[in-house]
């Protein structure tokens, strides 16, 4: 964070000074909710969870380094103490980057939004200091403390933004103003907190709502819940996609052997061929929508094409590809799931798996409320249309769904089988899989079965390799 003293911090926060003996001392290192990254001249944010209570942690955050806590108590230690902490942290977040020259740019979508921010990060990053989140810090709370990174030297600032309910979005653009509005889709992800799809993409298009008149909505010209955002916004708009008018534009998509993607880029500057290094075809519409971007901030073709060729995974647990010694190949994309990028990583396995043995190893989507039910039947169904060897439904109701799909479509018999926990799917593939095998394991991160690759792969690694 820019160097500001405390009293600068509570003038900014509205908070009261308790025990500190030099309003004028700086917070000059970064602004942390976890007392484990403190460092010297940070400030620590103390919130109260349900299981754990920041507060409680303030005295070992100074000792540790930090100049002040912010609070909504008294600590004993040095604190500037609110009425609000999460207003405090968002009002700090607004007046830092307020100050700064730093181009904010801010994605929301039902799906892909941590691993477009992950390459539009990549891209920018070719031309200048650019700070983005750490996995999928995306909320009231993740948001300020990204942006609370961004120094003078910033010149990028990559957002992203989720939502549960109609305004969240509004109030995260709030804190932070983008000057570059990207809307990836409209899909099913948490349509039990919203009623439809409709209600959805109202949420969504809060986005472009917020830019200014010579800001830039990029959109998904392949979408049209987001095509038609336009509409809603005083901003300039870039589209992009597969679609003949696309501003961005991709063509000749295929997949290599492998399952990755290659297509050729088309900008209004010129074009050039992509062949990524992920997995999956979902990931184009993702790379359209990092090079639209990239574009507008000055990256030529070339550059994008070349950037995009070279990207890699940075957050984790998103189609992580990982080959065990006996060529088992697992791809661990556990950390979310709705009904949109399962099929996409559905498809992924059937592009990686041609000619091998592969597993879809899937548990319960989050959120869904009453459209439950059909998604599970559809993915376990969308299973076995496209050829996977076997389905290992993981959890209760959700799963049994799932994996009941695959049986109605298919009659698979024992090509599907539901089990309890995440520890019977580990027994279960222990026991069973063969070199050469390629595993895809997903769920809703409530779920918590990135376990079986994570086991999986720590056996192999101590010598447990097993197989038949």
């Amino acid at each position: 964070m820019i160097a500001l003293s405390l009293a600068e911090i509570a003038e900014i926060v509205g908070g009261q000074s308790y025990d500190i003996p030099d309003p004028a001392a700086t917070v000059s290192g970064p602004v942390v909710m976890d007392s484990r990254e403190v460092k010297q001249g940070s400030l620590f944010v103390a919130f109260t969870g349900e299981r754990v209570d920041g507060h409680d942690f303030a005295q070992g955050a100074v000792e540790a380094g930090a100049a002040a806590v912010l609070a909504a108590r008294p600590v004993g230690v040095p604190a500037i103490v609110v009425d609000d902490v999460v207003a405090a942290l968002g009002a700090l977040a607004r007046a830092v980057v307020g100050r700064l020259g730093t181009t904010v740019v801010a994605l929301t979508g039902s799906a892909g939004k941590t691993s477009t921010k992950d390459l539009i990060a990549q891209l920018l990053e070719r031309k200048g200091p650019t700070v983005y989140p750490e996995g999928n810090l995306n909320n009231e709370i993740g948001l300020p403390l990204t942006a609370l990174r961004a120094t003078e030297e910033t010149q990028h600032l990559v957002l992203e933004m989720g939502a549960r309910y109609i305004g969240d979005i509004c109030y995260l653009t709030g804190l932070v103003p983008p000057r570059i509005g990207l809307v990836l889709n409209v899909g099913t992800a948490h349509i039990g907190e919203f009623g439809g799809r409709e209600q959805i993409a109202k949420a969504k298009g809060e986005m472009v709502e917020s830019l200014p008149e010579d800001g830039l909505a990029v959109l998904n010209a392949d979408d049209p819940l987001v095509r038609a955002m336009s509409s809603r916004t005083k901003a300039r708009v870039l589209l992009f996609g597969e679609a003949a008018d696309a501003d961005v534009r991709g063509e000749k998509v295929r997949l290599t052997d492998d399952g990755r993607p290659t297509f050729k880029l088309h900008t209004p500057t010129g074009c050039s061929d992509v062949t990524m290094r992920l997995y999956g075809e979902h990931h184009v519409s993702n790379a359209l929508a990092a090079a639209a971007v990239a574009h507008e901030l000055g990256l030529s073709a070339d550059e994008i094409a070349e950037g995009l060729s070279e990207a890699g995974t940075l957050s984790r647990w998103r189609m992580e590809v990982t080959e065990r010694p006996d060529g088992v190949t697992f791809v661990n994309d556990a950390y979310n799931a709705n009904p949109e990028s399962m099929r996409a990583a559905l498809r992924a396995l059937a592009a990686m798996g041609k000619g091998r043995r592969t597993w879809a190893v899937l548990g319960p989507m989050a959120e869904l409320g009453d459209a439950s039910l059909a998604e599970h039947d559809a993915v376990g169904r969308l299973a076995v249309r496209l050829n996977v060897s076997k389905l290992v439904a993981v959890g209760g109701r959700e799963a049994s769904w799932l994996q009941l799909g695959a049986y109605n479509e298919g009659s698979w018999g024992e090509e599907s089988v539901h089990v309890s926990d995440a520890q019977a799917a580990v027994d279960l593939l222990r026991s069973e899989l063969r070199p050469g095998d390629v595993v895809l394991v997903k769920a809703s991160r409530s779920v918590g079965l990135e376990q079986v690759a994570m086991a999986l792969l720590e056996n192999a690694s101590e010598g447990e390799v097993t197989g038949r």
